[in-house]
Order: C-alpha cells, then structure tokens, then sequence
C-alpha cells in the first residue's frame, strides 16, 4: 500500500490512513515505514506531500480489497481532486496484491506508475526491499535508479 497526502495537516491525513488501514475488514496492517516528504509529480503548483508505505494480509481478493480502500478514502474525506496529480486529502494505493497481475477497468496490479516514483519506491523499500514487482524488478534495485527524484525523510515526531 502506497499513502499520501498534501492537504489539512498531511501528516495527520496519513497518520489517519494508517489508523484506518489497520481497521479494514479482513485485513491486518503488518508494517508501516516512515513518514516522507515528496515534491508533487505531474501537477507541480500545489503543496508538497507527506507519503508513506505499508505491508498488509489480507483475506479479500483484489477488487473487494481495492473497494474497502476506495471506502475508507471517502471516510477520510478524500474527494476527487480538480485537476489531474491535483492536491488531495488522502490517497490509499494498492500497489500490489500477492502474484496478481491485473488490467481491468478501475484495476491495475501492480500500480502501473510505482516502479518510477521515488514517493513510492524510499518508502515500501524500508518494509520489503526485497519484493518483486512484476515486470520491473526488485523494489531496492527499482528504487536505486530514481534516486535523484526530491524525497526527504520526516523526523519521527514524539508521541
């Protein structure tokens, strides 16, 4: 699972999403990574973002899975945002799901865009450096080749 927010405290936003994500049905939040700031891709004229990792088991199949995801973003507030890579609240990605390798409408496995976004790649190498995405490769190798992309780990706050 991929988190991220640019909008109403993104730190707390994706704080939310971690504490959400560990309440899903069927489903039992493993691992989280640390907390990073990204500058935005796509749609440069808005706030930084906050952007973060997390490992998951879960019982559902893909689509129920991604539909529980789509489910806790409205609860959180998420709305579509105006623009293309616009600001927005909150974003729960499912990254990958098992060996599925899916393309459907509303449905891609793995996320067509992970293996190129720093955002995505600092983050989910913290927790499984390891994993293979299909048709790209090892997270840790895929997150040596962007490393020039601006990312900078957050200090941990006190709690």
């Amino acid at each position: 699972m991929a988190l991220g927010s640019n909008l109403d405290d993104p730190r707390a936003q994706v704080e939310r999403g971690f504490a959400a994500l560990a309440e899903l049905a069927e489903s039992r939040l493993i691992l989280r990574s640390r907390l990073y700031r990204s500058s935005p891709v796509g749609y440069p004229d808005q706030p930084d973002f906050v952007n973060a990792a997390a490992a998951m088991l879960t019982r559902l199949q893909p689509r129920p899975f991604l539909d529980g995801l789509r489910a806790l973003e409205r609860r959180l507030g998420k709305t579509p945002p105006v623009v293309a890579n616009g600001p927005r609240r909150i974003d729960l990605d499912l990254l990958i799901h098992a060996e599925h390798r899916i393309d459907e409408p509303g449905l891609i496995i793995p996320h067509p865009r992970m293996h190129e976004r720093a955002f995505v790649l600092y983050p989910l190498a913290e927790l499984a450096p390891q994993l293979w995405i299909p048709g790209h490769g090892r997270v840790a190798r895929l997150r040596d080749a962007v490393a020039a992309q601006s990312l900078e780990p957050l200090p941990t706050q006190p709690a």
